[in-house]
């Protein structure tokens, strides 16, 4: 029975406690439901919303050229050449139909069948969401001859549609403010735009995308910019995603086509690595939980060329079977469709769901490569030559997971000798730090709470995974402790090769290293091995890498740590150093020079350390910067570190 409070609180609550949001405030009060979040990501998702308007027109054939501008105080403008949003009176809405694409919800040309064959972004919400993200926005149309426009504060209009001049353009141009009462950061990466608008150009040949930096002016008085445009659309997104390895056929396989009204394009190239590296989109969204596409592509995939293998006699004298990996070890695929109503699913909503893609894709798949096979013997022997190798390096490997699942069953639960574990068995609360070298893992055991922290010390440079078989990597000590000590396991019902985290042990794992070259090179070796082979627990948002600070800055009894040098700096004038020689600072190359009080106090205690953590923003990028950085060509990894040397701390 209610308790006489309980009574009281529900008549209480009536209709006067259910608030109306109306109009895009919905949007201003929650906007991560609508963007993701309000951090780095969120605010780099405004101008993808803006853009993928302007693809849309190009999608449907009206737009060719779309110009991206940084402006100096971190606003954005995007400026395309398509037809204009449209500015007459809505019959429904009777105001300008520009007022109502901007200002409400689920308005746009994309719910209307007739205007857009199929199109990206957050089903219609987007341009919308970025005018109530903004503390300003201004939007004018070139149409019809006339100049249309439109200012706006926080997603209010300040006046209705207004013609203000002539031209002999058309097309839209939006110019946004983030607000930052909303957003947590508010500097645009030129970088992060650089690869989306890159990506966009692959997907979508044929399309001009520009994008301009007025924050950074060159020597020459120009501004930083980049140009894009590509002739061959998925066929040169292989080429730049493959361009550090090594391939085994002189061009793609090319697979263009249209099945059930999806028009489908497929660019796919076998190299000599060892990964698995496929990469779906749907309308120029990419899916990074796979969906129908990606299983149709394998499906199709599999058994043509298992038919062709068969019917060449090459499989004759192999003693074992040949599975579905087999097919795809180093293989490099872009699968891209476009569906006039995608559905879907998964945590993040980037995992397709339409029945009849599989279908679609799996035929044209299976009838144009077939065609190749059969007009290209030569390459088709080589194809066919690689899926024995990984057959028989798949069996290597089976073997030597087996026996690292083996020790984890039999062997005193499995747990690696030096892992120091924490006492809670809660995986939600408890962290692994991987550490590099004894020194700093016997200062990290004394340093941390033992309660929910755990060490496990990583002995030198773990196995480049990336120039290693995968046997190799199951024999390698220090990849058996990382397996054993998480508690995890390869191969699940639906993918044998997809890693098992029904018995994760931890919820955080910490990656920490020295703050030097070999330490970053360390960090860099165990994101690839888990990039590789444990992408999941990336994707679940439990891979972390540890911040140990740079310097410490004393005078006297008082001391200061910094982890840039921009503290450095500001806390020696605090301390006036410019003036006093008795400030001391001291540099950390190791992890080991702290004692286990500093290492706690700076980068182990939840209250007061810094934790960056690591999650894929573009896997096709992530994909090419790891074969980069981790594999055999030198001139690219050298030219990547020249460029981006200003970012890091590198030692002399």
């Amino acid at each position: 029975m209610a308790s006489e409070e309980e009574i009281k609180n529900q008549a209480n609550y009536s209709a006067e406690n259910i608030t109306v949001l109306e109009g895009l405030e919905a949007v201003r009060m929650r906007p991560a439901m609508y963007i993701g979040d309000v951090n780095e990501r969120g605010l780099h998702h405004l101008v993808y919303e803006v853009v993928d308007n302007s693809i849309d027109e190009a999608l449907a054939g009206y737009c060719t050229k779309i110009n991206v501008t940084i402006h100096e105080d971190n606003s954005i403008s995007v400026e395309d050449n398509g037809r204009g949003i449209p500015v007459d009176m809505h019959e429904k809405e009777k105001r300008s139909a520009l007022e109502v694409v901007m200002t409400v919800l689920h308005a746009g040309g994309k719910f209307d069948k007739g205007s857009y064959k199929v199109s990206g972004g957050l089903h219609g919400v987007g341009v919308s969401c970025v005018n109530a993200l903004s503390d300003r926005l201004d939007v004018e149309v070139y149409r019809n001859g006339q100049i249309y426009r439109q200012e706006y504060e926080r997603g209010k209009p300040l006046y209705p549609v207004t013609e203000v001049g002539a031209t002999d353009k058309r097309g839209t141009r939006t110019h946004f403010h983030p607000d930052a009462t909303i957003f947590s950061v508010s500097e645009y990466k030129f970088e992060t735009l650089e690869t989306r608008l890159r990506e966009l150009a692959f997907l979508n040949k044929g399309i001009e995308l520009n994008l301009e930096d007025r924050r950074v002016i060159n020597e020459d008085g120009s501004f930083k910019s980049v140009h894009f445009y590509s002739e061959n659309g998925l066929k040169d997104f292989i080429g730049y995603l493959d361009e550090t390895r090594e391939k085994i056929m002189p061009e793609p396989i090319c697979i263009e086509g249209e099945k059930q009204n999806i028009p489908i394009e497929i660019a796919m190239q076998y190299n000599t690595s060892y990964s698995e590296n496929l990469h779906s989109y749907v309308n120029n969204i990419n899916t990074h939980e796979g969906g129908t596409h990606l299983a149709g592509f394998r499906r199709g995939l599999t058994r043509t060329l298992k038919a062709y293998a068969d019917k060449s006699g090459m499989l004759e004298k192999l003693k074992i079977d040949i599975t579905g990996d087999d097919f795809r070890e180093g293989l490099t695929a872009i699968i891209s469709v476009k569906v006039a109503e995608p559905q879907f699913e998964g945590q993040t909503k980037t995992k397709l769901g339409n029945t009849e893609v599989m279908g679609a894709v799996d035929v044209i798949v299976s009838e144009l490569l077939t065609n190749y096979l059969e007009e290209n013997p030569k390459e088709a022997k080589m194809i066919v030559n690689k899926v024995i190798l990984a057959a028989q390096a798949r069996n290597a490997a089976r073997k030597a997971r087996e026996m690292v699942q083996r020790q984890t069953v039999f062997s005193g639960g499995g747990l690696p000798g030096k892992l120091a574990d924490c006492s809670d068995t809660d995986p939600a609360i408890c962290e692994l730090y991987l550490v590099e070298g004894d020194s700093a893992g016997g200062s990290a055991k004394q340093g941390r709470d033992r309660k929910f922290q755990a060490i496990l010390p990583l002995r030198g440079k773990i196995l480049n995974v990336e120039k290693a078989m995968q046997h190799r990597a199951f024999e390698s000590e220090e990849i058996k402790n990382i397996y054993t000590a998480l508690g995890v396991s390869i191969g699940t019902a639906d993918d044998s090769k997809a890693l098992n985290m029904e018995k994760l042990r931890y919820h955080k794992v910490i990656i920490m290293t020295d703050a030097d070259v070999d330490g970053s090179h360390i960090a860099t070796l165990i994101l690839t091995f888990f990039f590789r082979y444990m992408k999941e627990l990336i994707e679940e948002g439990y891979v972390y890498i540890a911040t140990p600070p740079l310097y410490l800055v004393k005078k006297g009894k008082r001391s200061e740590y910094c982890w840039t040098e921009e503290q450095r700096l500001a806390y020696i004038e605090e301390m006036g150093g410019g003036r006093d020689s008795s400030v001391h600072v001291q540099r950390y190359k190791g992890l080991g020079e702290m004692n286990p009080e500093q290492l706690w106090e700076t980068t182990m205690n939840p209250e007061t350390r810094i934790l960056r953590q690591v999650h894929i923003e573009n896997a096709a990028e992530a994909d090419r910067i790891f074969s980069m950085l981790m594999g055999d060509d030198v001139p690219p990894r050298r030219e990547f570190i020249e460029q981006n040397a200003t970012y890091a701390n590198i030692d002399a």
